[in-house]
């Protein structure tokens, strides 16, 4: 049974929130001061543990991975009090290990976005975060045992490069990218993982396979049609894997390191702070910045 302290955040496919099954389910309208967030929040519970859901392309896959308001989502995951967030995300392949339907428990990112906002700081407020180990270790170990419960073939860590899109990866590039000791590759992950810890939130991504990308060169490249074909097949097991991992949660959350991630990450001084900025960020960085302003 979970306890005091759980409220998880899920970042995933549009229609996944109905297939959770949440009860007391209601849709949150929430907003936020970097924008609008990719949609409403559906919040209820699974078992006793508390969840916010939100889709990250929106409503009927209507929003591109580059045009994603990450900002915006994070920022109001945040102010609905949520305490970890998962991602549930499609990935290509570009390990012979890490065939498509099977998921991946990624602990690496290699960012190759262009122009997106990674940061809630800025001009006025500058801070910097500790992203050496982008995922939560506590919370991926807990996935991956509900996903092997769930039926899952597991790979236990992964390096996912994050392109830009909306396009697939050329075949040079994808073998650009094993070279680099790339074993995932998507859209989303970044910065999503960024903004996560400047929020202090523990964040942990699920990588379900659904191609090979295009660096076999004997195989056609990867197609949208058929990554949608085998993302519905994954769909149903990460459905069960959260069944699991809500089960299994420990009675209480203990704190985590990351819980705590903005501790000196701040290098501006008080005096010199934007009063605009420090408005804007009273719910991802308000536990750090509320004693400087003197609330």
């Amino acid at each position: 049974m979970s306890g005091p302290g759980w409220h998880i955040g899920i970042i995933g496919g549009s229609g996944l929130a109905e297939g959770i099954g949440l009860e007391d389910a209601v849709e949150l309208a929430v907003s936020s001061p970097f924008g609008e967030a990719s949609g409403p929040v559906v919040q209820g519970r699974l078992g006793d543990l508390r969840l916010s859901f939100l889709p990250r392309h929106g409503a009927g896959h209507r929003i591109p991975p580059g045009a994603v308001n990450y900002r915006a989502n994070i920022d109001v995951l945040k102010r609905c009090g949520v305490s970890d967030v998962i991602a549930l995300s499609a990935i290509g392949s570009l390990n012979a290990e890490m065939a498509p339907g099977s998921f991946v428990l990624v602990d690496q990112l290699i960012d190759r976005t262009q122009g997106r906002a990674s940061s809630f700081f800025g001009p006025g407020l500058v801070g910097h975060v500790s992203l050496a180990d982008p995922v939560c270790p506590r919370l991926s170990a807990l996935l991956g045992t509900a996903a092997c419960a769930a039926g899952a073939v597991l790979h236990p860590a992964g390096c996912y490069v994050a392109i830009e899109g909306p396009q697939f990866s050329t075949r040079a590039e994808s073998r650009l990218y094993r070279q680099w000791g790339g074993d995932v590759i998507g859209m989303t992950a970044l910065p999503e993982a960024r903004l996560a810890r400047e929020a202090e939130l523990p964040y942990a991504l699920v990588g379900m396979v659904t191609d090979w990308d295009c660096w076999r060169e004997a195989e056609a490249g990867a197609e949208a049609s058929e990554v949608m074909r085998v993302m519905a097949g994954n769909a149903r097991i990460a459905l069960e894997m959260l069944g699991h991992f809500a089960r299994a949660l420990p009675a209480t959350r203990a704190p985590s390191p990351i819980d705590r991630a903005l501790d000196g990450a701040i290098v501006t001084h008080p005096a010199a702070r934007d009063p605009a900025l420090v408005a804007r960020l009273d719910a991802v960085a308000g536990r750090v910045l509320r004693p400087a302003s003197g609330a």
